[in-house]
């Protein structure tokens, strides 16, 4: 991938090239799962989102997929510009608010409200206008990876949670032999279902915006041919959604009666596959799981493994399939030995994490939490101790260091500037219930300057906002510590 400024500079060329708009400003947002990145760009008139992708073949698929929908008078961005080598393109802005934020406030309200319930119902009936409407005369040739959602791709979904959860979780014991064999018989069953509909592949609340009480649609780009049960299932199972039986028995029924309304749901045997469908999304959301969490250390990832968890410990019960499927039932019921191990990850706390780095050595530190990055200040403008005999073994966390920085005044004006910076972002953090900050203090060595003010920053915030956990690691000396009030 190029570098952010890189990105921007083409994002702008694009914009100044194909829109007669000033721009006032471009916006980074928070990174989603996926290696996109995208942009809000401030024009005098309007905002627009811009798209960075080096994965052209998916761009394809976007830009094929939002014409025909477009064309099909569905709710999906306008495409307003693609450059030439089709890595950024523009599209109109939904706004920053999607379902999941509804969905957020009933979960910490323990009540799903008549409004949030009322725009479910209006995705779902938008959901059988993508799957219907959407699929006639769809030029599939387009999708990517894949043009349908055939046995490959559902071996695919399934040795992902082989390889990213089972595998990485010694916990769990199965033979691989078995469970293959047991995994083929799976696909072969859900491709017994029918298939010739569109199915969106992501259909979740994050992926739905709400403007003005009306739903829009985002993140299609992984479309192809497929079932219908997989879409109405990433929806009603979505995990941190929490739905509870008599939500999700009413949103399913809702679902069923607006398809009667295209096809006969008895003679196509809706029923019969659907928990198939449901223990096909979760394995393949605890692989993704797994593999952003696990592998890749991201943080909102982490918490929702005991969620999936939940739901396929609850799903058990309810799977009856005509024939023997033993070791992924034996799979199936060790998944209790796991809730314990992820539960208390579950991070309710605002966690702000405070770096010391070396520009010289490493670089400025990855934000694996899924916030996208934070603040990075650069403290080599600033007396250097490490210029001095008497300092040049010791860090910033020793008291001699710490006496020879204060003394400057300088470092307490950097440290003021930096601070009132960071608290304002906190407050505002805590406001909107987010869950990660990332700070970083670097200087040449990461020895002495980064250390101190990372140091001093984290035991400021400690004593400041006692309601939040702060995570302190010195890179350079391999330190970490925990400030958190019990």
């Amino acid at each position: 991938m190029e570098n952010l400024k890189s990105i921007k500079d083409s994002i702008i060329n694009l914009i100044n090239s194909t829109l007669s708009e000033n721009i006032l400003d471009v916006v980074m947002l928070p990174a989603s799962g996926s290696s996109r990145v995208y942009f809000r760009i401030f024009t005098e008139k309007k905002t627009f989102i811009a798209t960075y992708n080096a994965n052209v073949e998916e761009n394809n698929a976007f830009f094929a997929f939002t014409k025909h929908f477009r064309n099909a008078n569905l709710p999906v961005p306008e495409l307003l510009a693609i450059s030439n080598d089709k890595y950024c393109y523009l599209q109109s802005d939904f706004g920053d608010v999607s379902l999941f934020d509804y969905v957020k406030k009933c979960v910490k309200n323990n009540n799903y409200d008549e409004e949030t319930i009322s725009l479910f119902k209006q995705s779902i009936d938008y959901l059988i206008d993508f799957q219907i409407k959407g699929n006639k005369n769809m030029d599939y040739s387009a999708a990517y990876p894949t043009p349908s959602f055939d046995k490959n791709s559902i071996i695919n979904d399934l040795n992902y949670f082989k390889y990213y959860f089972l595998k990485v979780n010694e916990e769990i014991s199965f033979n691989e032999t078995r469970l293959n064999a047991d995994f083929q018989k799976l696909a072969d069953y859900t491709m017994d279902a029918p298939s010739d509909f569109f199915m969106y592949r992501d259909f979740q609340s994050r992926n739905i915006m709400v403007k003005d009480g009306h739903t829009y649609f985002i993140d299609y780009q992984g479309g192809r041919k497929g079932s219908l049960q997989y879409d109405i299932v990433s929806l009603l199972y979505q995990v941190k959604a929490q739905l509870n039986e008599n939500h999700r028995n009413e949103l399913l029924q809702h679902y069923k009666n607006k398809l009667n309304s295209h096809l006969d749901v008895e003679e196509i045997k809706f029923d019969k596959y659907y928990n198939a469908f449901v223990l096909l999304r979760l394995l393949q959301v605890l692989g993704a799981y797994g593999f952003r969490g696990l592998i890749q250390k991201k943080q909102h990832f982490l918490e929702s493994i005991p969620f999936a968890l939940k739901e396929l410990i609850s799903l058990r019960s309810n799977l009856d399939f005509p024939f023997e499927m033993k070791e992924l039932f034996n799979v199936l019921n060790q998944m209790d030995l796991l809730l314990n191990k992820y539960e208390h990850i579950d991070n309710e706390k605002l966690t702000v994490t405070v770096n010391s780095f070396s520009y010289k050595n490493g670089g400025i530190p990855e934000d694996r939490s899924g916030n996208g990055g934070g603040f990075v200040f650069d403290c080599r403008a600033l007396p250097n101790p490490g210029r001095y005999e008497k300092y040049k073994k010791l860090t910033g966390e020793n008291v001699e260091v710490q006496d020879y920085l204060n003394s400057m005044e300088e470092v307490h004006r950097f440290f003021d500037m930096t601070q009132s910076i960071v608290c304002q972002s906190i407050d505002n953090y805590l406001e909107r219930d987010f869950k990660n900050l990332f700070i970083s203090f670097g200087c040449t060595g990461g020895q002495h300057r980064s250390v101190f003010f990372a140091l001093k920053t984290a035991e400021i915030l400690h004593e400041k906002y006692p309601n939040i956990k702060v995570v302190l690691n010195h890179i350079v000396q391999h330190k970490n510590y925990v400030y958190e009030t019990e």
